[in-house]
């Protein structure tokens, strides 16, 4: 795998991440009116229970799971655990509102060369770990080459519109 490098398989961008759920209608309560997904309609076809939402830019399929009393449930915040992670533009609001709402969250703060990253981490109703953060704090830095980006879809966009030179 050493030898592949830039984007062998032509990816664009993230599609959707898939979670199984106890509840569909719980899980997608969660995503609609705490993280700001949209329903959106599903393919008639499918045999099996599941809604799909979209925003932020991706999409969340939620899948009924078929034997629902056995799945675990976490019950500690471990923000070294699988996670999707979400940019905010405040985390004063976010924190407010998660409170208000009554979710429970765990808060860290990352330094990286006097810059700081805020992090507020807490579960979905299946205990999948959500992540919100000032992630755009920290220039995201290639190991390869000597570039300095943002982690923001904004910022990497931007980059890629640059007419090279060459074609000047």
């Amino acid at each position: 795998m050493k030898g592949n490098k830039g984007n062998p398989l032509q990816l664009s961008s993230l599609n959707h991440i898939s979670l199984v759920c106890r509840s569909v209608e719980e899980s997608t309560d969660f995503y609609h009116n705490v993280l700001g997904f949209v329903p959106v309609r599903r393919p008639g076809s499918f045999d099996f229970d599941g809604a799909w939402l979209f925003g932020h830019g991706i999409g969340i399929h939620l899948l009924q799971s078929e034997d629902p009393g056995n799945m675990p449930k976490k019950t500690v915040i471990n923000p070294k655990d699988n996670h999707i992670s979400f940019q905010c533009e405040s985390m004063g609001a976010a924190e407010k509102k998660l409170g208000e709402m009554g979710i429970e969250w765990v808060r860290q703060r990352v330094e990286e060369g006097g810059i700081y990253v805020d992090q507020l981490f807490f579960h979905d109703p299946d205990g999948f770990m959500v992540e919100i953060c000032n992630c755009d704090n920290i220039p995201m830095v290639p190991l390869a080459e000597d570039i300095v980006r943002s982690c923001s879809r904004l910022n990497l966009r931007q980059q890629q519109i640059q007419v090279p030179v060459e074609l000047l």
